[in-house]
């Protein structure tokens, strides 16, 4: 790097101004420095986009779970396609990578289970989530017959 000083007359003064003249090896060195910054900058933003649609589909998954848990007990039919409308109501238009993810419920005798799997390219995002079938109703007229008041 060299320093050369010009001088200029500026309105009847004198002015020392410094100019420096850069060899072109900065120049190479930012072409080469510049695209990998960028690079983890929009890494970082993916990322981000990725687990704020994880943490969504999670949430619907086990919001929809406990609702479909509060069906079975109401002894209302559930079915494959009440569970993924109630799940879709949750989650429409609110991803941001992953467009809308495939649900799948099943039903056992004491819990729901609710997977949801989404794709883009090469990024994948599965959740399950479950709930347990809880009948309080009964609990609760089980320990009347016995004559408890603590329930």
């Amino acid at each position: 790097m060299k320093r050369n000083y010009k001088i200029y007359k500026n309105e009847g003064k004198l002015a020392k101004i410094r100019t420096m003249k850069l060899n072109g090896m900065f120049t190479v060195e930012m072409a080469y420095i510049a695209p990998f910054i960028l690079m983890i900058f929009f890494l970082s933003i993916m990322g981000i986009f990725y687990y704020h649609d994880k943490a969504l589909t999670a949430a619907a998954a086990h919001e929809t779970a406990a609702i479909a848990g509060t069906k079975v007990r109401e002894k209302d039919e559930v079915t494959e396609t009440v569970v993924s409308t109630i799940f879709e109501e949750r989650i429409r238009g609110k991803c941001i990578v992953f467009g809308n993810p495939s649900v799948n419920a099943k039903a056992n005798k004491d819990q729901i289970t609710v997977t949801a799997d989404a794709t883009k390219g090469r990024m994948k995002l599965s959740v399950a989530e479950s709930s347990s079938i809880t009948k309080p109703e009964e609990k609760i007229r089980s320990y009347r017959k016995l004559g408890l008041k603590r329930y």
